[in-house]
């Protein structure tokens, strides 16, 4: 089973979510959302408030997520431009 069907496991998988797509919103990359996805994942590990099953759920799904391109949008809305910075214009 790989969704979730504790609370506190869901809103921690929404509070990843948010601050993924609001990462994208500053033109971060799939390897940089995978990096802060990591870190909040060993944090939450580390404090031991989601018992061990719960917990590797939640990574599993995270690790699909952040794979999945249609998970996001890009900063104008448009996923075409996901990822791409646009040149600064001064």
């Amino acid at each position: 089973m790989t969704s979730l069907d504790d609370p506190e496991s869901i809103r921690h998988f929404q509070s990843l979510c948010d601050a993924c797509q609001e990462l994208t919103t500053r033109y971060h990359s799939p390897s940089e959302l995978r990096l802060y996805a990591d870190g909040y994942l060993h944090a939450l590990r580390r404090c031991g408030s989601l018992d061990s099953s719960q917990q590797h759920r939640l990574e599993q799904l995270i690790d699909r997520w952040i794979m999945d391109p249609s998970s996001f949008i890009g900063p104008d809305g448009d996923v075409s431009t996901l990822y791409l910075r646009r040149p600064h214009s001064y």
